[in-house]
């Protein structure tokens, strides 16, 4: 049998997490296609390793990949995938053109195959779910019809005459998918339940299971085993910026000015910061000699492979560490150099997605009740602790308001979510009555409040800001399948019921819902229009001299709220984009 190849070129594989324990990771192999195998290699073409092959026979499906509007962690922006036998490989070609044609290639080599699957998942399989159709078994049935053969449906009733029965698999060679992955602890954890492993800020741990996306298991240089929150550390890998101190990621150009400018007075001057702006940094300092005026500059790094770093052009630097300690002695090109790094403007550590390791149920015993808060939607509103240490809100669930086993098992899907930009739930008291929720306790109350509070002393970029974060947010929800329905900034909702029965914030709501209660990912954009703009009035009500019905009547006929004045002409067109009807939509698409 031939092996000319019929294919060779370098693409990017993500690790097949074939145990539990194995990392997942993103790594460039020189693949090489022939009439009976794939087969990847590590190195040059002159001089390769062999890491992994596939025989051709094996495979069940070839399909592109749909991102779903996902971030791919790696150069490669155009990924397909390989089933075979039980397991799905990633790989990311280097631009569309190159994908179609690695593609059809092994759909024309397995052509004759008979185990071609009848279904496949679209998108990716990430942190314990596919993320097309949220189904948490690996093995899963796929959720699309496949259909290797175009149009013809003969090929694949001959599969089924056949039967799906599959020979021994074959020898694959080890790959390196069980490198051992290595984090640093970015704080402390201190173990709170006996499965739980305590975290000391700057030491390293090993990754030992990734079944949970917010809790890892890890083990420590003792040897010791046990469950770590996921946002506490960071991978020790080349590159990885997280662990410094002066790096701020995802922080935008006005609270990295802000972050300097709160700096300690004797201090602030020569501070420094560094940002990310999709794949850019950026260094921020403030100038001694400049009466504390703020500098920015681009870290622009060479086409050469590896890439070099620099900030003046005669000294290059592998990597951005050394770039900034070289400049802490050096001004070399800056007006000064740098001496103080500014950390992230959330120097405590963040929340958990509960308080340990699959702790949904908390004991009432545990939480001391405070003063009252307010009233929620579903009952009282308290401050509280839990176990004397942990500030916490306390919501009691007034009886009858909400079907207890729906409420139970939605708090459990809600405790897997866990976002900085999202109040975490921590768990519920489900075992008396009433049931208690207990949330991360915000300082500052509602957003309304704290709008309203700052009314006349917010700037533009600090409104951006809100509504960026808020949007942040809101992405998260969508992208794991959430809808949030009661987007607005103040928690005493001014409320609406319709004919059917169902309560939802009028002034905040599409047509859709009124006509029809429908919620949906649009209804929440809807919202987050009318929450823009209550931000850009620093707190206003909309619609404040009508009353709910009449809200209703405007809407249906077209009406929207005025452009706030703190808005630019083109923040208002966001909100008005966010305010088209769905019908519209669907017409202008």
């Amino acid at each position: 049998m031939s092996v000319e190849p019929i294919l060779e070129e370098r693409l990017i594989k993500r690790s097949q997490q074939k145990k539990i324990t194995s990392p997942l990771n993103y790594k460039e192999r020189l693949f090489v296609l022939t009439k009976n195998k794939l087969t990847y290699y590590d190195g040059k073409p002159e001089k390769k390793f062999k890491k992994g092959s596939i025989e051709l026979s094996r495979i069940r499906c070839v399909e592109i990949v749909k991102n779903g509007g996902g971030t791919i962690p790696c150069q490669n922006k155009y990924p397909f995938q390989i089933v075979y036998d039980t397991n799905t490989l990633y790989v990311f070609a280097p631009s569309q053109s190159s994908r179609s044609i690695w593609v059809q290639s092994l759909k024309d080599e397995i052509k004759d195959n008979q185990v071609v699957l009848v279904k496949f998942h679209p998108l990716f399989w990430l942190d314990g779910a596919w993320l097309c159709c949220r189904q948490v078994e690996k093995q899963a049935l796929g959720c699309e019809e496949y259909n290797l053969f175009g149009d013809s449906k003969s090929s694949l009733t001959n599969t089924h005459d056949h039967g799906l029965i599959c020979s021994p698999p074959p020898n694959v060679d080890e790959d390196d998918d069980d490198e051992e992955e290595v984090v640093v602890a970015l704080y402390d954890f201190p173990a709170t339940e006996p499965h739980d492993l305590r975290l000391i800020k700057g030491d390293e741990y090993i990754i030992v299971e990734r079944s949970d996306a917010n809790w890892f298991k890890a083990r420590n240089h003792y040897g010791e085993e046990g469950y770590i929150p996921s946002n506490y550390v960071t991978e020790k890998i080349s590159g990885n910026l997280v662990q410094y101190g002066w790096y701020s990621k995802q922080v935008n150009r006005n609270k990295a000015e802000e972050l300097l400018r709160n700096e300690d007075k004797s201090r602030m001057e020569d501070s420094l910061t560094i940002r990310r702006l999709s794949e850019i940094l950026f260094l921020i300092f403030a100038c001694r000699d400049g009466g504390g005026a703020i500098k920015h500059y681009h870290i622009k790094k060479t086409e050469a492979s590896p890439p070099q770093f620099y900030l003046a052009e005669k000294h290059l630097f592998y990597s951005i560490p050394e770039l900034i300690e070289y400049h802490k002695h050096n001004a070399a090109g800056l007006v000064t150099r740098l001496r103080y790094p500014v950390g992230k403007p959330d120097k405590s550590a963040p929340s958990t997605a509960g308080f340990s390791y699959e702790m949904w149920e908390i004991n009432p015993s545990e939480l001391t009740f405070m003063k009252e808060l307010g009233c929620g939607q579903f009952g009282q509103v308290r401050l509280g602790k839990w176990r004397a240490q942990h500030k916490v809100a306390i919501k009691f669930i007034r009886e009858g308001a909400m079907s207890e086993e729906d409420f139970i098992e939605e708090a459990k899907i809600m405790m897997k979510l866990s976002h900085p930009k999202l109040v975490q739930l921590y768990g519920v008291c489900s075992q008396q009555k009433p049931i208690y929720i207990v949330t991360e306790f915000m300082e500052h109350g509602s957003l309304l409040h704290f709008l309203q509070r700052g009314r006349g002393g917010f700037s533009l970029g600090s409104l951006l800001s809100i509504s960026l974060d808020v949007c942040e947010g809101m992405e998260y929800l969508e992208a794991h399948g959430f809808i949030h329905r009661d987007l607005v900034s103040s928690s005493c909702q001014t409320s609406y019921t319709s004919s059917s029965g169902a309560r939802f914030p009028v002034k905040w709501s599409p047509p859709e819902v009124f006509n029809f209660c429908k919620y949906s990912s649009k209804s929440d954009v809807w919202s987050y229009g009318v929450l823009m703009w209550e931000v850009f009035t620093e707190g206003r009500m909309p619609f404040d001299n009508n009353l709910n019905h009449e809200v209703v009547t405007l809407v249906m006929q077209g009406h929207r709220l005025y452009k706030p004045k703190l808005a630019t002409p083109t923040l208002y067109e966001i909100m008005h984009l966010c305010w088209k009807e769905v019908n519209a939509l669907i017409t202008q698409t």
